[in-house]
């Protein structure tokens, strides 16, 4: 029985918690408003050595099927130390578009939004990462979204275009693919709890500064759900990026981005108060505390189970059932055929990565350990 309860509390925020707002959908409904009115709108983007691909981010903004008129651009660098500088002011100086601020010394990208934030007066924020390449209607598809009053913060679709021989890659693809269904489930009953960071918008009356250890993209939706405002997906709304190949890499970053959201979780304890935020405290028990320590039930589960193995069918089911995909997973490590022609390998891999990595997280969390700054993602 023990197993089971632990099981059940491990998978509950990836199967059941879903199920359940499917279900819910159909009860409650808050549908989102759109129109198409001209906001004012200042794409900010922070970067860090990137120079690779902040000229075709730039770019790609600039020729947004948006009104000229009412899109500007502007580029915070985080003191880089490659040409990033110099290939942004080379575009600025060529347009009144786009603005460039460098931040010196280096402070981190939520230094760096906050700088960006304060030197714009439009209507609204759209954050970009220095990799994001949107789909032509992506500004326009989130910024209809403010239509609706009741919205603050605006999500959109994030899609990886995956490597052939990326050992994440596919993993990670797939793992969005979920997230993004799941959003659009959230926002059908209300607010989601997740954002993607590479495209989103605010309101920019709504953005509040940030410390420099504070993950913005996780933080930010948090304090526009508690002032009241509803937080929502727009599938419409098409960012592409390069997933990260290697798992090292993907690994390393999980265990960054999860160890600032723990910090965060305990910051935003309050809204774990159904008495004053309703639905929401539940999405957010559900979608992410559960989530980021589903490792330990899943984990001991496993263990008792192997421990009772012998005496009971079920605890041998539960044993091996995880020795299989811990050896899929590995699998999908070493063999590139089988990652390719074997998506349950792949998704075994990602799925155990990203668990594995919540343990680092934990442990980061006991040391202290707070990330401030970032390197550029690795495709």
């Amino acid at each position: 029985m023990a197993v089971l309860i632990l099981l059940f509390i491990g998978i509950y925020p990836y199967a059941v918690y879903p199920l359940l707002v499917w279900i819910l959908g159909f009860v409650v409904r808050k549908p989102v408003r759109r129109d198409d009115a001209l906001r004012t709108v200042t794409v900010v983007i922070s970067a860090y050595n990137e120079e690779e691909s902040i000229a075709e981010t730039i770019r790609n903004k600039l020729d947004q099927d948006y009104p000229a008129t009412h899109l500007n651009v502007l580029v915070v660098s985080d003191s880089s130390e490659d040409r990033t500088d110099e290939i942004v002011r080379n575009i600025a100086a060529g347009t009144d578009r786009v603005s460039f601020f460098r931040q010196s010394p280096r402070q981190g990208k939520t230094a760096a939004l906050n700088t960006a934030v304060s030197q714009t007066d439009a209507e609204i924020i759209v954050f970009s990462d220095a990799n994001s390449v949107y789909e032509p209607g992506a500004i326009k598809e989130l910024v209809s979204r403010f239509g609706d009053p009741s919205v603050g913060y605006v999500t959109g679709c994030l899609q990886y275009a995956e490597g052939e021989a990326g050992a994440v890659s596919g993993g990670s693809g797939a793992f969005m693919r979920y997230e993004n269904l799941l959003r659009t489930l959230e926002t059908k009953i209300g607010s989601i709890v997740g954002v993607d960071g590479g495209i989103d918008a605010v309101r920019s009356c709504l953005y509040r500064d940030m410390r420099a250890d504070q993950l913005p993209d996780f933080v930010l939706p948090l304090t526009v759900a508690r002032a009241g405002y509803r937080v929502v997906y727009e599938p419409g709304a098409i960012s592409n990026e390069t997933s990260l190949s290697s798992a090292r890499q993907e690994f390393r970053m999980r265990v960054r981005v999860t160890t600032r959201a723990f910090w965060a979780l305990l910051e935003h304890a309050d809204l774990l108060n159904v008495y004053r935020h309703g639905l929401f405290s539940w999405q957010f028990l559900s979608h992410k505390w559960l989530r980021y320590v589903s490792i330990v039930p899943l984990g001991l589960a496993w263990l008792l189970a192997v421990w009772s193995a012998r005496d009971s069918a079920l605890a041998a089911t539960v044993a091996l059932g995880g020795l299989l995909g811990i050896g899929l997973a590995g699998l999908a490590g070493v063999s590139p055929v089988l990652r390719e022609r074997l998506s349950i390998c792949r998704f075994c891999l990602y799925f155990l990565l990203l668990n594995v990595a919540q343990l680092f997280a934990m442990v980061n969390i006991v040391r202290g350990e707070r990330f401030v700054t970032w390197r550029p993602r690795v495709g």
